[in-house]
């Protein structure tokens, strides 16, 4: 299963996790709205590519406590610094992970508990009842994982560092996300109560910062040094487990031999030429000079063509990259994935694709981007313990936005009896398809609504899917 969320203003961030089987396929279709004018003269497929599209892969675990016990029998001195670095870098990831998804859905079920306020619908006591439910859950067991992790706090100096860093940030990053419920929570009823636990939290996390020394006087009293210091640890946190990239592009060498064939071909035509028209004209003349110039003219004119048209059909459905992953520890290859990205035609599209789109008239002059990865990873290299990796993908659509028009629009409205002018911006909606294809599981296909202007992504809505797979839900877990 794949999820499909915001990341900023302009990245969309989709991220699955990858099971045992050692091949996977992930297609990925981007429909812009025609009205843009997108086409490869705009922005080329490679410069798309290269400037909006990056993937990472980091370790996943099922076990959401393996990498705890992995890290306790390090801090015993069963196993070295790195593998204890690496188990607890893991534990916290996952948590992190874990915690930022959460907290977007909490969000996403404030607003519309607002929302439906607003309306006076009849559903706002379950909404208010799952909302303070869900809440309450996630602060018992945000709590429950950060007290699991600091009761094996490790004596060894080497091993402490990395401990005093991961809970560190843990405990701000727990503080931020909690911070950010309470600044959107419904006012009154429930919501007391909950918002009184949760500054609760948030002060004893700050008190225990402070009572641990972690961080020195000048950084706490300035957000943006300790905004800055909590971004590198969570580098130090991501770089243990996130597999390196190896890039390639490839067809270098074919480029080379299309680029000489052509000239030979073209040379030949040449030669063969200048010999007609020496026969033709006789003693080097003025009429033969200019022969000779239209024959280089059209020499200049058909090489750069007929060396394009020769590199289209020897590349056309071959992928384009290759990615190598090794393990950060120990430098082994652990994983190839070869990628595709093109513009492609809406009659080209395969009909599961069409079918999962389900267009109308309206968005027929839609423009498709597609990317396509193909890996295949070797488990039995991965790290002891861990035969899954999750991998994220993200989409930047700053480029595509830049398309937009700046124009400001108004409409009018009644209100109180009187006609209102109100300015309204311009929004495009996208459609994102996505379809998966495992070495044993049937294809999961999904569609998401993605409506965006020019100041960035708007909203990301799930409207369809099929091929369900199972236990795939990377939530919060205790």
């Amino acid at each position: 299963m794949i999820n499909v969320e915001r990341k900023n203003s302009y990245q969309l961030r989709l991220t699955r996790r990858l099971k045992e089987e050692t091949s996977h396929r992930l297609d990925v279709y981007l429909f812009v709205p025609g009205e843009l004018g997108l086409n490869a003269h705009v922005i080329s497929e490679e410069a798309f590519y290269h400037s909006s599209i990056s993937v990472s892969r980091t370790y996943y675990s099922d076990a959401y406590h393996l990498p705890l016990v992995h890290s306790r029998l390090a801090s015993r001195n069963q196993l070295g610094s790195e593998s204890y670095r690496l188990s607890l870098s893991l534990y916290a990831y996952q948590y992190v992970t874990a915690m930022e998804r959460t907290t977007q859905k909490m969000l996403v079920s404030e607003r519309k508990l607002r929302s439906e306020r607003q309306k006076e619908s009849s559903d706002v006591q379950t909404l208010r009842e799952e909302l303070c439910e869900q809440l309450n859950e996630m602060q018992k067991l945000s709590e429950s994982i950060l007290r699991k992790m600091r009761r094996n706090q490790p004596t060894d100096e080497r091993l402490y560092k990395y401990f005093a860093n991961i809970d560190n940030y843990l405990s701000w990053f727990t503080e931020q996300q909690l911070l950010s419920l309470v600044a959107y929570m419904p006012r009154g009823g429930e919501f007391s109560d909950i918002k009184r636990q949760f500054i609760n939290v948030c002060e004893r996390e700050s008190e225990y910062r402070r009572e641990q020394k972690y961080n020195s006087e000048r950084v706490m009293e300035d957000p943006t040094r300790m905004s800055n210091k909590m971004r590198l640890l969570r580098r130090l946190i991501e770089y243990p487990i996130t597999l390196k990239q190896e890039a390639l592009e490839l067809g270098g060498g074919e480029q080379k031999a299309v680029k000489a064939l052509a000239t030979a071909l073209v040379m030949a035509c040449v030669t063969l030429g200048v010999l007609r028209v020496r026969e033709v004209v006789g003693d080097i003349t003025a009429l033969f000079v200019l022969a000779m110039a239209l024959l280089y003219a059209l020499r200049e004119v058909f090489k750069d063509d007929l060396r394009n048209t020769l590199w289209r059909l020897l590349r056309r459905g071959r992928p384009k990259w290759r990615r190598q992953y090794v393990d950060p520890t120990r430098n082994a290859l652990v994983g190839r994935q070869l990628e595709w990205f093109d513009y492609k035609r809406y009659t080209a599209l395969n009909e599961d694709i069409k079918q999962m789109r389900r267009r109308t008239v309206a968005e027929r002059e839609e423009d498709v981007l597609h990317y396509r990865s193909s890996s295949r990873m070797s488990p039995t290299r991965f790290l002891s313990g861990y035969e899954h990796t999750r991998e994220t993908l993200y989409i930047d659509l700053l480029m595509l936005t830049r398309l937009m028009s700046k124009e400001k629009h108004h409409i009018f409205r009644l209100k109180d009896g009187q006609a209102v002018r109100e300015s309204v911006e311009r929004r495009h909606l996208f459609n994102l398809v996505v379809r998966e294809t495992g070495s044993e599981d049937a294809p999961y296909l999904a569609r998401w609504k993605v409506v965006v202007s020019r100041s960035g992504i708007v909203d990301v809505e799930k409207v369809a899917e099929s091929g369900v797979s199972e236990g795939t839900s990377s939530e919060l877990s205790p």
